[in-house]
């Protein structure tokens, strides 16, 4: 199959293809996706990005094959808390844990035993609000319970091995002290990274010297004694649960390649992995959280639904995107087109809104009015509060309420504040040039004098729009664009907006005839 052109539709079964592909070469009949999550922080919009996009090619790989399969998110809680993360209470405490595994790191909050519990509490807690389907697993656990034994003693008889593989990558001080094992501090339990001087394979130990005390020590690889530095952790896992799939950003490319160079020497074949892009600010510039230049998924669920971060994450994920709130009414206006389209779809695998809700549409998803239409009303009628936009809802759709639109009733109250928040703030009237003053007079005597039942169209909607065409082709625009553009910037304010014909319906037409004869008369004064 890998050696076939793939005929599949979509990128999850482009992916899933890969994936099935991979399990008849090894015999397998159950896949293993994974996840990787590091606890030292909160989750994040990449993390929901990893997950949604696995649980997509996972729900591929079932269609394809019809094998099960599992999704395993895990937690590498056993790293050492490497630094004071600024978002939490009682650094100051966290300063004499630095070091320790962050599952022997007290919580700063108090909420859990430790401060990876609490985090990966967090962790569970972001996924299954977003209703994946997948099972936690901890490293701590792992390790400590033996569950990776016999691996981590495959890792010590390869050790030299692994040395060599990692030791090109390094600089020159770390590249002579490198080793794969990280070995516990038996006194302070913090996690040394210090050279090894002895590796005993037939016992499973190793031998190495406390730095600051000259004391030498023999610890066990086995039962949570030492873990592994990452990217040998990395392989190792993928040995031990002989994982499928599993995809990693961009800045882990040269990690995957030794990770899997690594799996390699221990006799395992590497998952199928994916690379995908990371996120831009508006500027072009690489998210950092250090900078702060990044977007939360908290911040998006404030202006706009689930479904449309969903949509956002699933176009071209190995291509870059830009992630800050301007993006945010296109991805829900596609997220809304998406759904329309799929009910009738002759290939509905290659509609993000398929993958987005596991192959069946939810009872009232979608909504009969955009995101943008609504954000454009909101900054026309100064709309604080919902029942201002309802009222002008039920009059273009009589007898709509929450209750009926639910998914509608969802995205008045985000654009209510995004129209707050982004539009309202940047609104900018401009005068009417010449030209423009000319076709803006036209359109209202147009449809003073109804001159819209001239032009086709199945809804009055599709016929506004069709008659506001007509009139830009009658005045000598060019491009015609600039008649639209001349509509937003001078009635509505703004750079952009929705199809105006649709917005003209939602609106009303004696409103829309008063906003322009408004918006004449505030240039002639201004003149």
């Amino acid at each position: 199959m890998s050696e076939q052109i793939s005929t599949q539709p979509s990128w999850p079964f482009r992916e899933a293809e890969r994936v099935a592909a991979r399990l008849k070469q090894k015999g397998k009949t159950e896949a293993l996706f994974e996840t990787g999550y590091g606890p030292s922080g909160l989750p994040h919009i990449g993390t929901f990005g990893e997950v949604a996009r696995t649980s997509w090619v996972r729900k591929a790989f079932t269609d394809l094959t019809g094998l099960p399969s599992r999704l395993l998110a895990f937690s590498d809680d056993m790293d050492g808390l490497r630094k004071i993360p600024d978002n939490v209470p009682n650094k100051e405490m966290l300063k004499h844990h630095l070091g320790k595994p962050l599952t022997k790191v007290p919580d700063p909050f108090g909420k859990f035993e430790s401060f990876g519990e609490h985090n990966n509490n967090m962790l569970q807690d972001f996924l299954n609000e977003f209703g994946f389907e997948f099972e936690f697993a901890s490293s701590s656990d792992y390790y400590a319970s033996g569950r990776f034994d016999n691996a981590l003693l495959h890792v010590l008889a390869h050790h030299d091995a692994i040395v060599e593989i990692i030791r090109p990558s390094l600089g020159p001080e770390r590249r002579a002290s490198y080793s794969p094992i990280l070995p516990i501090h038996p006194r302070t339990g913090i996690v040394m990274q210090v050279p090894i001087d002895q590796v005993d394979v037939e016992h499973g130990t190793v031998f190495w010297t406390d730095p600051d005390t000259n004391t030498k020590y023999e610890t066990a690889v086995t039962g949570g004694a030492a873990k592994l530095q990452w990217k040998a952790d990395w392989a190792m896992r993928w040995h031990a649960l002989d994982v499928d799939y599993e995809m990693s950003g961009k800045d882990l490319i040269d990690s995957v390649k030794l990770s899997s160079a690594i799996v390699r020497a221990l006799g395992t074949e590497p998952p199928v992995c994916l690379t995908y892009e990371l996120f831009l600010d508006d500027k072009g510039q690489k998210i950092s959280k250090s900078k702060g230049n990044g977007l939360s998924v908290e911040q998006w669920l404030t202006y706009a639904p689930k479904e449309s971060l969903g949509q956002f994450m699933y176009h071209a994920p190995q291509r870059a995107k830009r992630l800050f709130f301007d993006v945010i009414p296109r991805a829900t206006d596609d997220y809304i087109a998406a759904v329309a389209a799929l009910p009738t779809a002759e290939k509905p695998h290659e509609n993000p809104a398929w993958h987005i809700h596991g192959g069946e549409l939810p009872e009232h998803a979608g909504s009969p009015i955009g995101f943008t239409m609504l954000l454009n009303l909101a900054s026309v009628i100064n709309a604080d509060s919902p029942e201002m936009l309802w009222g002008f809802i039920r009059a273009y759709i009589p007898g709509a309420n929450a209750e009926t639109y639910p998914f509608l009733a969802r995205l008045v109250h985000h654009a209510i504040v995004y129209n707050r928040d982004f539009v309202a703030p940047k609104k900018q009237f401009r005068a009417p040039g010449e030209v423009e003053r000319g076709a803006l007079l036209d359109l209202a005597e147009s449809l003073k004098a109804n001159e819209m039942v001239q032009y086709p169209g199945a809804t009055p909607a599709e016929q506004l729009q069709n008659l506001v065409y007509a009139i830009g082709k009658r005045h000598p625009f060019a491009p015609l664009k600039s008649w639209f553009d001349c509509l937003y910037q001078v009635l509505l304010g703004q750079v952009e907006g929705p199809r105006f014909g649709g917005f003209i319906a939602l609106y009303g037409i004696e409103r829309t005839i008063a906003l322009v004869e408004t918006a004449l008369a505030r240039s002639v004064e201004a003149a």
